[in-house]
This record gives C-alpha cells, structure tokens and sequence, in this order.
C-alpha cells in the first residue's frame, strides 16, 4: 500500500469541501469531448506515471465514448477522498491504501469498485546479472554467502543493503536484523537514487541489493529485473510497524474507488471503471512511454489501439 507499505506519501493536510473544490479548479487539466449520454465526470490524477498511466487509459476510453471527464491533480488519500465527498471528482482508479478510506465509505462518499488488477510489491532485487551468474543469490538464507560480493566504501565491512529514502515504508533494518544478515543498510536519497544503483549495477556487471517495487516502468528497461527479487518467507505481517522482519514484504492489491453518484448513475463511464482490469506489465508499458517523452493521451491510444478485444469488455460489449 502506498501510503502504509510503498513510498512518496506524506501525512494528507486536512482541506474544507469548500477549499477542496477551488483546488482542483485550479490544479485540473480538462480533457473533454461531447457528453453524449455519458455526463461529466471528474477523475483524480495522482502524481505517479504508473497512475497517469492507467487514468489516461480509461479517460481516453470513456471520451471515445461520448463522455466528458475532467483530470484534477490532487494528493492522494484524505485530500482525494474529500474532493470524492464535495463532487469535485467522482474517481480514483489506483490506491494503495488497504482500507484507509473506510470512513468515507461508512459516510457514503465513496464506493469501492474492487482490484484494478495491478498488484503492488516491494521486495529487495538484486541486479538481473547476479542471477544468471549466482542463481542460488534469490533465496534469502543465502545471502550471507554473498556478502563480501556486496561491500562498499560506505558499509562497513558488510555488505551494502540500499533502503528506501525517507518517507518510504521499510523493514529493511528488522530484515537484516531478525535474519541475522552481514549487511549494512543504507538510506537512499530518493526513487531517483534507486533507480541509479540497479541501473548502474545491471550496465556495469556490478553487484548491488537494492530495496524496490512494482508495478514500474524499470521492469520494462532492465531485462530480468522481475525475476531478481529476493524471496525471505511468505509475510505475516501487514503492519509495518508490527512486522517481526523475518518475513518478506507483503503484496497489496491495488483497488478502485469511486462515487455512489458515478455508480448509480448507468453511465458508461461506471461501466468502464467497474470492468477496468490490467496487469503491471500493462501499466508499465504506457508508464514507459509517458516516461519517454510521450504524451500521456498518446501513450494511452497507442495501448488501447493494440488491444481491442480488452477495450470492448471494459465497455461490456
């Protein structure tokens, strides 16, 4: 979950309805097309390519079809959910959350629409190459073994364990701890940092254990990098702060949520969002795009036009 067990979240300000909807005035981008019978609805945008990805597709489907949807950059979480309850947008198609919205769903503001098919995990990867030339590296009880490979200037005579910047959920220091592992954890500066150490490692054929997750457009330009996670045993935890670190990071299916109003209304927009199902590896390959240079609309028309059969069932046809 992003906001308990991922990254880039801070605590949400608390802003009035009134406020709320003079915002997301001003922080909108509106992308429209004819109304039809389908109405004007507003979409949330948060601020994470994998996100935009998703939320472009479904914006660029439902304009094909007659709607009018309105694209307001807020903060996710709290600020989103106010501005579900005030009528400034109507849908979230990613959070991260696990159940962090529930007040708002027992006030009647939000509906939970149900998994959006993209599973969120955060793991520890080594770099793609380790595999191939240590294929025994995955397994957590062998990480000891590999120490030496992982030593640094910076860590101490152990072996370099990159963590997650500030503000990211980590366990790492329980994980090394708990599991009795020579290694030294490391605190990055931010997701930018991450991305340099796995990046350099895989170009260079250097070691490097780095804390990472997905879904990311990263999966997309490192080969392999999806079969380089580490596996410590399944996690027993969904806590953070209640985690005993002897186990593996958990997976959060990532959910959709939006308003009663959408959702009673029978417009094709509702259809859209409830059938709306895709993979990570869907979602990082517009994410990768965007991240290219591409506009976020073509990015979403370029993966639409080579999948129509999943299009269709979005629409229920």
């Amino acid at each position: 979950m992003k906001f308990s067990l991922r990254r880039r979240i801070a605590a949400a300000s608390l802003i009035t309805a009134g406020a709320l909807v003079l915002a997301g005035c001003s922080s909108s981008v509106n992308d429209s097309a004819s109304s039809g019978d389908c109405g004007t609805w507003g979409m949330a945008m948060h601020a994470w390519n994998g996100y935009t990805a998703s939320a472009q597709v479904v914006v660029e489907i439902a304009k094909a079809n007659g709607c009018t949807i309105n694209q307001t950059t807020l903060e996710e979480a709290g600020v989103t959910y106010d501005a579900m309850e005030a009528g400034s947008v109507d849908v979230i198609i990613e959070d991260w959350g696990g159940g962090r919205w529930k007040e708002w769903v027992d006030r009647g503001a939000i509906q939970e629409i149900g998994p959006d098919g993209n599973i969120g995990l955060i793991g520890m990867f080594v770099a793609p190459w380790m595999v191939e030339k240590y294929p025994d590296i995955l397994d957590s009880a062998n990480l000891n073994k590999y120490a030496d490979l992982f030593k640094t200037a910076d860590s101490g005579g152990k072996g370099a364990w990159y963590e997650g910047p500030p503000g990211y959920t980590t366990i790492g220091e329980k994980m090394i701890s708990a599991n009795k592992l020579n290694y030294k954890a490391i605190a990055t500066g931010s997701e930018a940092a991450l991305v340099d150490v796995l990046t350099k490692a895989e170009a260079n054929k250097t070691p490097a254990l780095v804390y990472f997750y997905e879904p990311h457009t990263l999966f997309v330009k490192i080969a392999g990098l999806d079969k380089s996670r580490v596996k410590f045993p399944a996690n027993d935890w969904s806590d953070a702060a209640k985690a005993s670190g002897l186990t593996d990071y958990p997976e959060t299916v990532l959910q959709k949520l939006a308003t009663k109003k959408l959702m009673d209304s029978g417009s094709i927009f509702a259809t859209i969002v409830k059938n709306f199902n895709w993979t990570n590896a869907d979602q990082n390959s517009v994410a990768a795009d965007i991240e290219g240079g591409m506009e976020p609309a073509a990015a979403a028309q370029k993966w639409i036009d080579a999948n129509p059969d999943t299009v269709n069932k979005w629409l229920g046809k």
